[in-house]
């Protein structure tokens, strides 16, 4: 039988978006351009695309609003707001106005 304190160390904690907004993964930042050219390590080329890890339920019942989680973003990061869930911090809450394309294979 499991103690409270047990049960309570093992439970796996979530973050659900609420509204009209999505939970991203923001990519890696570069650390080498596209010619090859290894950056120093202070110096990294910021990403702003991102893997949706989840919708609100919110837009899951719009259909004006083709986004759905794994779809892979790009993102305005001014309007993110970080959620310290993991160490390398790169889970955001964004806003769908801050989504400004979905990338789409042909």
């Amino acid at each position: 039988m499991a103690t409270k304190e047990t049960s309570e160390a093992q439970a796996f904690e979530t973050v659900e978006p609420i509204g009209k907004r999505v939970l991203i993964r923001k990519d890696e930042d570069k650390k080498e351009t596209k010619g090859g050219i290894k950056l120093p390590d202070n110096i990294e080329i910021p990403t702003i695309t991102g893997r949706i890890v989840a919708v609100s339920a919110e837009i899951e019942t719009m259909p004006e609003i083709p986004l759905v989680q794994y779809d892979k973003v790009l993102f305005n990061p001014k309007g993110a707001i970080p959620v310290d869930f993991e160490g390398d911090n790169r889970l955001f809450v964004v806003e769908v106005e801050n989504v400004v394309a979905v990338f789409r294979k042909a």
